[in-house]
């Protein structure tokens, strides 16, 4: 089990790097650190006698991409073993593909299970475990209409016995996944006023009920499209809700899940930037299996989807990096305007851009490398540096 490490008296420059900055590409300039967290930006001329330089060969330094719906990875599916080690392999296998804090996600289960991946996000978090963010649970206070994959035979009523447990974890980020239509009006704001982040998936909840649930503190929209009904000209539903809305709008872009026409409409449509990519990656990624279950149901893994029996789709086999380049090409944008997509808008969605999410003085030194054809060759967490010292090509003191 690994906790998270200071190196407070350690200052280290990453040159000869282009620097990915909320609106643009900067080459030229250095990445100084200071322990855990990013100095400044500057000049290389201008670091401070005795820094140790790490040339990164003009590799690009993205911040490291922020994951908030990730249901497994390394052969582990959360649901199937809520447990701070389950959080670990899923953390190290994303971690390779440029994430560096994620929010591990349940999807719909029993009561038991609900309650022990709490647990074990408050036994990861009260152990500072790299890359650990918090929790999401996406449902269980969903519709039986829009399940998707999840068995509604857990779907249940946000009581006040559950709405005293979701207001009492204790976790820094707790992001719940509800139809609002199927929850109380007082249960919504009770939980919002309480810190917990809302978002609205597997709803069929009209336009104006959604309209209702964002009036009183939901600020996201879960995998937007899926799982919800279709925007008509009568009826918006709650993707024209959200399209018009300053929340949040999360996105799985695979090819699958969305349409790439409707992932460039969303971006050309919300004007403020509130765009989070995700993964709903399952616990296939980073192995080489071919099935796995979910449940009772059997998934197969086929041309990158992850599809039950009957053809439903289940999570998917994306990965960040992936999601980063797939929007890129759907949507004609920069590199920087997909990245902040991966980084700076899930940081914000979360409350913490304050110190997660830009490469800015003050944030911590989470990083991804990425090489020329955009394949992310290391990443840093909290300022570690030894991954980067394996592959580096120059470390000298100044």
């Amino acid at each position: 089990m690994h906790v998270t490490q200071d190196f407070p008296g350690r200052r280290v420059a990453l040159t000869n790097a282009k620097l990915i900055l909320p609106d643009q590409e900067l080459s030229g300039a250095s990445l100084f650190l200071r322990g855990s967290r990013i100095e400044a930006i500057v000049e290389r001329e201008n670091l401070p006698p005795n820094t140790e330089e790490i040339d990164l060969s003009g590799h690009t330094v993205s911040p490291g991409f922020i994951d908030l719906q990730v249901n497994g990875g390394g052969g582990v599916l959360f649901n199937d073993n809520p447990s701070v080690e389950a959080i670990e392999t899923i953390i190290a296998t994303h971690r390779k593909f440029g994430t560096t804090a994620c929010l591990p996600t349940l999807i719909s289960d029993t009561a038991e299970k609900t309650k022990a991946a709490l647990g074990a996000s408050q036994e990861a978090e009260a152990l500072r475990i790299p890359g650990f963010l918090g929790l999401h649970l996406e449902g269980p206070f969903l519709a039986a209409s829009k399940r998707g994959i999840h068995d509604e035979v857990h779907f249940t009523d946000l009581d006040s016995g559950w709405l005293q447990t979701l207001t009492s974890t204790g976790l820094s980020s707790l992001l719940v996944t509800i139809a609002p239509e199927e929850v109380d009006p007082h249960a919504i704001s009770t939980l919002c006023a309480s810190g917990v982040r809302l978002a609205a998936g597997h709803t069929a909840a009209s336009y104006e009920e959604t309209n209702a649930a964002l009036a009183l503190g939901v600020t996201g929209f879960t995998h937007l499209f899926n799982a919800m009904p279709p925007m008509l000209s009568r009826a918006p539903g709650p993707v024209g809700a959200a399209l018009e809305s300053n929340a949040w709008c999360m996105l799985i872009a695979d090819g699958h899940h969305v349409h790439d026409a409707m992932l460039n409409l969303v971006n050309r449509a919300k004007k403020d930037g509130r765009i989070v990519l995700v993964t709903d990656a399952m616990g296939c990624v980073g192995t080489t299996a071919d099935e796995f279950q979910l449940g009772k149901q059997t998934i197969r893994v086929e041309n990158g989807r992850c599809v039950s029996e009957d053809g439903t789709l289940a999570g998917s086999t994306l990965t960040m990096i992936d999601a980063v380049r797939h929007m890129m090409s759907a949507a004609r944008l920069s590199l920087d305007q997909a990245i902040r997509m991966a980084t700076i808008e899930p940081a914000r969605f979360l409350g913490i851009d304050h110190e997660r999410g830009s490469l800015a003085a003050g944030q911590i030194a989470d990083l991804a490398v990425l090489d020329s054809d955009l394949n992310v060759t290391t990443t840093v967490i909290g300022g570690d540096l030894s991954s980067l010292e394996n592959q580096k090509i120059a470390d000298n003191k100044r």
